[in-house]
């Protein structure tokens, strides 16, 4: 069976999702490598330059080939969706990656993302929010290239596709996995620009981790106990809307007597959603709140986030600006631009941050 991977927007635009081998282990979990490149797949000037290299160099098909032992694990597959850094990605390549991952989980038990990790955590929310199917989603990538001395690469790729296979992840969403350990796509954060343990989840920690053969599960999203009811899914299905919908959403940084010109410019060039990434507690400076009482008037929908790295911002009655949770700002602004890909209504939009924007456990009834 040979999935065809169409692009809504240009009809001419094709990519053959690979069919399950003849030849696979009909013992071992079916799983595909959809890579986009990055550090993972990068060339390094020599074997010890772990910071000189040309991210998304070598093919994913050639690095899963040099994976020992994988035929131990799960029926691998690869496909090629891209080679370069994950920044070099837009929201319209995102929409094709989406669509890409759903497609081959029609045949695949599970799926791997590999990303390059600069914008990583925002790929992967994007995925957690827009992927149709339960089974695994997992992203991982490397914080050195493939060929150098110490890369954390192949042992990255190796656990993400055994996690992928063992289904310990089925119906939590897109989830990371890299040095080990297993974080929520919604919740995860780069802390660090070199070091390889950078993902981490503020307050809430990791899910589990991999040692060896084990994979320890400790704790679960908040979908995970939803799975196979109606509402699992968020109402951001891509299959019913062309990617020329996801609108343009950007983030206001606040800090000390911060102007307003930010704000103020980013309204002039039509942006119609702002999240701003406040002190504290959300907050921001007279002249941007200013600004953004302007910009309300003009009908643009404000998220507030916090700058510290970890908090929660609980709505309130203002008008036209939302409580973003305990998103980040990066994490924030996915949310938004999907849900106003998908209504314009203020209060709708409200309402999705209020249940599809957080991770609150809620008693079932």
């Amino acid at each position: 069976m040979m999935l065809v991977f169409m692009n809504p927007t240009s009809a001419s635009a094709a990519a053959a999702i690979p069919p399950l081998s003849d030849s696979r282990n009909p013992q071992l979990p079916n799983v595909i490598v959809i890579a986009t490149g990055g550090t993972l797949a990068g060339k390094a000037t020599d074997a010890t330059s772990f910071q000189t290299y040309q991210a998304g160099t070598y093919l994913m098909s050639d690095l899963v080939n040099q994976l020992p032992n994988k035929d131990k694990i799960a029926n691998v597959n690869t496909y090629q969706f891209g080679n370069k850094g994950s920044g070099s990605y837009s929201i319209g390549d995102l929409y094709d990656l989406s669509l890409a991952v759903d497609q081959a989980l029609e045949v695949y038990d599970g799926v791997v993302v590999t990303s390059g990790t600069d914008t990583m955590e925002e790929i992967a929310y994007f995925l957690d929010l827009t992927v149709r199917s339960e089974k695994p989603v997992v992203v991982t990538g490397a914080m050195r290239p493939w060929d150098v001395i110490g890369t954390d690469g192949p042992a990255n790729l190796y656990n993400a596709i055994k996690l992928a296979g063992s289904g310990k992840t089925k119906s939590f969403g897109t989830v990371l996995m890299l040095n080990d350990t297993i974080q929520a796509a919604r919740e995860v954060t780069k802390t660090n620009a070199h070091r390889m343990d950078t993902f981490e989840t503020p307050i809430l920690g990791a899910l589990g981790y991999i040692d060896e053969t084990n994979i320890s599960i400790y704790r679960a999203t908040a979908r995970a106990l939803k799975a196979g009811e109606t509402d699992w899914a968020t109402p951001f299905d891509l299959k019913t809307i062309t990617k020329d919908k996801l609108p343009a959403v950007e983030i206001a940084y606040a800090y000390q007597d911060a102007g307003g010109g930010a704000i103020n410019g980013l309204v002039a060039d039509g942006v119609k959603g702002i999240v701003t990434a406040g002190t504290g507690a959300g907050g921001i400076s007279s002249k941007m709140s200013a600004a953004r009482s302007n910009a309300i008037k003009q009908g643009v929908i404000f998220v507030t986030t916090t700058r510290t790295g970890s908090g929660t911002m609980y709505p309130s009655s203002s008008n036209g600006i939302i409580a973003g949770d305990s998103l980040n700002a990066q994490h924030a602004r996915i949310m938004l631009l999907l849900s106003m890909a998908f209504s314009s209504d203020f209060n709708v939009i409200k309402g999705w941050f209020g249940t599809y924007g957080t991770q609150d456990v809620e008693e079932a009834s």
